[in-house]
Order: structure tokens, then sequence, then C-alpha cells
């Protein structure tokens, strides 16, 4: 299982990942993404900042590396710099399918990004992902699986995707919204000829939303690879918009606010990967202090007092806008 590299790797960080939904398109909803990135978000100036960006997480030991096909040019970006460092093959690559990207490189696009999680439309991606990624893919996922999504149910689909198992892809689902838990549950109880379908989970998981905690061990337990993301909330936890309780540890500690969170998912003994959505090199080695930072009981419960109710916290991300 590819997932393997990250278990004998040895850097501190190994298990933290970089996320490029930030970085692969010239919108998204990260609070303080407007300062973040060059005024003139060509194609090329993103291509650039992604390539900063995974120089600077392999060079400080990061070996997950996340993308999807609606990212923009995540995923193009992503092929480039594996192109252009033969060398690097330590490393574990995981891509999503199930949304394409709508926005046509505009930030303020009215959709940036349409759903289907049809069999036509995993072929359509599929092809599109491997003519870029090749055989460096080493995980497919379903975005964004939620309750009622086909995909739990197809079995066409489902026949797809333990083909591509066989493969030596492994195949996993991401989930999102007030209902992970339930999607995850769903999810785990899936077989195909007797056997798991899925060997992943991305779920979101932060010191607001707790909700999928549960779940997620129970995921663990069963085998699968737990991959966490949006763990600083796309930015409330992070710099000045994190709250006063947070920044307070964060002082104690001697680190930024996001490591703290980061750190507080991290302890989590079912967390596998836990991901960086970092867009400039100097927030990616703050979330990277995460991997250091020793949080104590007290602290720990002193964090868990800023648990939002599930709806609100996703009411509240729905509203955030796209920089």
């Amino acid at each position: 299982m590819p997932f393997a590299r990250l278990t004998a790797a040895t850097t501190p960080t190994a298990h933290i990942g970089l996320g490029l939904a930030a970085v692969g398109r010239p919108g998204y909803i990260n609070l303080g993404r407007d300062q973040d990135l060059p005024a003139e978000r060509t194609p090329e100036a993103l291509l650039a900042r992604t390539h900063e960006l995974l120089d600077a997480a392999y060079a400080q030991g990061v070996r997950y590396f996340d993308a999807a096909r609606s990212y923009g040019r995540a995923e193009a970006f992503l092929a480039d710099w594996l192109r252009a460092r033969p060398s690097v093959q330590d490393v574990v690559i995981g891509s999503k399918w199930g949304y394409t990207y709508t926005a046509d490189w505009r930030s303020d696009a009215d959709t940036h990004e349409v759903r289907d999680h049809g069999v036509a439309s995993f072929d359509r991606q599929r092809t599109e992902t491997g003519m870029l990624l090749g055989d460096r893919l080493d995980l497919y996922q379903i975005h964004s699986l939620t309750p009622d999504s086909p995909a739990l149910t197809d079995t066409e689909l489902h026949a797809r995707l333990a083909a591509l198992a066989a493969e030596g892809v492994t195949i996993g689902f991401s989930t999102s919204g007030p209902d992970q838990a339930d999607t995850i549950r769903a999810a785990l109880a899936l077989r195909f000829d007797g056997e798991p379908l899925f060997s992943t989970v991305q779920a979101t998981y932060n010191l607001l939303e707790t909700a999928a905690g549960d779940a997620l061990a129970e995921a663990h337990d069963a085998g699968l690879t737990v991959i966490v993301k949006e763990a600083v909330a796309n930015g409330r936890l992070a710099g000045p918009a994190a709250p006063a309780p947070l920044r307070d540890i964060a002082e104690e500690t001697g680190a930024t606010p996001d490591a703290v969170a980061l750190a507080a998912v991290l302890c989590r003994p079912w967390a596998g990967v836990v991901l960086s959505g970092a867009a400039t090199a100097v927030q990616l080695t703050a979330n990277l202090h995460a991997a250091v930072v020793d949080l104590d009981e007290e602290q720990l419960g002193g964090l868990g007092a800023l648990r939002e109710e599930p709806t609100a916290y996703w009411q509240q991300r729905a509203k955030l806008p796209w920089h």
C-alpha cells in the first residue's frame, strides 16, 4: 500500500501533507487568501507558487501531496513538479474525482465547481488525471461524498473503483458537511466481492468541528488511513482570526495558532495524515512546527471548549467568500 511509505518515513513532518486547493486556481475560500497570492494570479504565477510550496514542503519532510480535478490546474502543476524532479520517488500522491472545475480561471465566477459522482464522470476524470499524473497517482478519492450521493449505491461504479484498486491505485473518499459521520459509516459498510471498497477517508476535523471524530476512529480501527483536511478551518484558526483561547495557548507553547490547531489534530491516535493548506512558504513552515508542539491535557481541554455545533460550523463555512 502506498501509505507504507509514510510509515517508513523518519521525518517529524512525514504525517503532515500539503493540499493544493488554495494554489491551483485563482479563487478559494481561505481567509486572507487575497493577500497570500500575487495580485496577478496567472497560471504561470500560481505554477511558480505551487512549485515553491512543493519544494519547501519536500525539503522539510512532507511526503503526502493532495490535489483534485476541481482544484483548477493543481494536478497539472503537481505533475509538472514531479517531472522536473525525477529523483523524488518517496512521496505519496493523491487526487480526487467527482467535481468539475467550472470557474474558467476566474475568482468571481458564480459557480466554481459542479458535482457529479456518476460512472461517466469517473471515466472522464480518471482519464484526465491519468494523462497528467500517470503512474505517479497513488490514491484516487471520491470528492466530497455525502449520504445522498449515488456513489454509495452504484454497483457499476463500485466495479470501476475495484478494478482501479486491482491496478495498484488506493481507493478512498473525502467527505464534507454536517453529516460527515453518517457518510463515513455508510462508506465503511460498502463491500465489493466481499472486500471493503475503500482504504482511506479524508474528512474535515478541527478544533471547531469535531463531530466526525468517533466515525474517523471507527474507520481507523477498520484499517483505513485517515486524512484530515481543513485542520485550521479555512483560516479561522490561524493568524488574527484565531480565537483568544487558541492565541493564549499558542503564546504558552511558543508556536503560532495554526501550529497549535494542527498539533491538536495530530495527537489524535486515528489521524494518519493531517493536511496543511498553506498558500505561502511562511505559512507552510509555521504549519509544520505542529510536529514538535507538545500540548498537555489542560491545554487540550481548553482547546476543546472551542467546539461549535456542526450545523452552525458548516453554515459559517458556506458564507466564506471566494477570494
